[in-house]
């Protein structure tokens, strides 16, 4: 019989239990609690997280399969769907978001000086959304079409190491560009992003922080040249020109 320790338990082993239990008893998480705490919650969605299960009873039948495993998992409590969803449904989230930023925190000091590319010496994100659709009988809240639900996914990505900085979740009808105003702009980073996020007013406020976008422009970008710098084709660019805006509010 092997009395070593499972994967999932060695990759565990990383997370820093000490600052997840700081998170749960900020938020009260284990308040009145007897058998399904927070950390085995935890265990339990990145288990499901790890394996690709698709719904609450998915994850059940996995993890039930697998009964006499579950405290070498690290998993104490015993695992039902309905106990998944009321954990899922009542504990205050904030538990997992700022569990998640101390995670991110540290993952970003371990890729602070690997290349992905482009040496640069200040931070590089990407700023993009991702449409998921959702019946919009069962989640009458997530509106988005006449007939068709669906939530938003608005995520910053750093480029160093593809670690993902902020997550915000809106209902379908949410513009991308709106999301820039909930960005703490970082001074000296760049930004790169879509025609989605062209906004000269919102654009202008990376600029007066300090810091730098990059963005595709739009088919209907009215603009004149004023003149051009001379530029190095060999490295790839192909011109650099200053430019004067010619629609009313753009200018």
């Amino acid at each position: 019989m092997n009395s070593g320790k499972t994967v999932f338990a060695q990759l565990m082993d990383f997370l820093p239990l000490y600052e997840f239990r700081k998170c749960v008893d900020q938020y009260q998480g284990n308040y009145k609690v007897k058998s399904f705490s927070c950390w085995d919650q935890y265990l339990s969605m990145a288990f499901a997280q790890l394996t690709y299960r698709e719904s609450l009873r998915d994850i059940e039948a996995c993890l039930r399969a697998a009964q006499p495993k579950l405290y070498h998992l690290g998993i104490r409590g015993k695992v039902s769907r309905n106990t998944l969803a009321n954990a899922n449904q009542v504990r205050d989230w904030r538990i997992y978001a700022d569990f998640a930023q101390i995670l991110i925190g540290r993952a970003r000091k371990l890729y602070t000086h690997d290349s992905f590319g482009i040496e640069l010496q200040h931070a590089a994100y990407a700023l993009d959304s991702t449409t998921i659709d959702l019946c919009l009988s069962l989640f009458p809240w997530a509106a988005f079409r006449k007939r068709k639900g669906a939530i938003k996914i608005h995520t910053l990505l750093d480029l160093r190491g593809s670690i993902p900085t902020v997550a915000v979740i809106t209902h379908g009808k949410v513009h991308d560009v709106n999301i820039l105003d909930q960005i703490v702009i970082e001074p000296g980073a760049f930004y790169v992003v879509d025609r989605g996020y062209l906004d000269f007013a919102r654009l202008h406020r990376i600029h007066t922080s300090g810091a730098f976008f990059v963005i595709r422009a739009k088919r209907n970008f009215r603009f004149h040249r004023l003149y051009s710098q001379k530029v190095d084709k060999s490295t790839g660019i192909h011109c650099d020109q200053i430019v004067v805006l010619e629609n009313f509010y753009a200018k």
